[in-house]
């Protein structure tokens, strides 16, 4: 994949985001609803949500700590995602929205269950499963900066969006230091099947990755 064109078909919208992302399906229209319903909600989530990708970022940079290229950009989506997270709380205080404990979601369980117990497979499994996260989340962040009303979070999902789609392409390239890069193309499309798989299957509960 070549990286600038990566950016430049997603910033220009010319070509769908899913399709940019490796994602087999677009989001159902019932996620949009719980949106409409529960939006305070999915805020709430959307903390906790960048609150884990700095810890799964940590996760992976310790986990593979002798590759240098790995460290050095986990360290950078690290700080990355925790400044998200202030800004997604700075969000919920304006809106006078509480920051809580919620039930999780089974979209990231099931996620993780898709990865390979030995490695380097489990490497490459964890950085495509991160990616598809990420992915996920931008395709999301790309319907709320388009659905709701709310003109300053249409704004700050617009800046996050091109973040989580810069993530994305790290991590799958960074999944190239384990394997091949048709190996992790392969296994990157059987991962993407996956996820669609529990997308559809949905959640009742009002998530980011519902």
């Amino acid at each position: 994949m070549e990286h600038a064109a990566f950016f430049h078909g997603l910033l220009n919208d010319q070509t769908p985001t899913t399709m940019m992302l490796n994602l087999k399906t677009e989001s159902p229209e019932r996620w949009l609803e719980q949106v409409d319903n529960h939006l305070d909600e999915i805020l709430i989530d959307h903390a906790h949500c960048e609150n884990k990708a700095a810890r799964a970022a940590l996760n992976l940079m310790m986990s593979y700590i002798e590759h240098e290229e790995l460290t050095v950009k986990m360290t950078e989506i690290v700080n990355e995602e925790l400044e998200h997270f202030h800004q997604v709380l700075g969000m919920l205080k304006k809106r006078h929205i509480p920051f809580r404990r919620l039930s999780q979601s089974n979209y990231g369980r099931q996620m993780k269950e898709l990865i390979r117990p030995q490695e380097p497979q489990r490497a490459v499994d964890r950085l495509l499963v991160a990616a598809l996260i990420e992915a996920r989340s931008c395709e999301r962040f790309d319907l709320l900066r388009h659905h709701i009303d709310d003109v300053e979070l249409s704004d700050f999902y617009d800046q996050l969006f091109e973040s989580e789609a810069r993530h994305y392409s790290i991590y799958v390239q960074l999944a190239e230091g384990f394997a091949t890069k048709r190996e992790v193309e392969l296994r990157l499309m059987e991962l993407s099947r996956s996820e669609a798989e529990i997308i559809h299957r949905g959640d009742t509960l009002p998530r980011m990755h519902s």
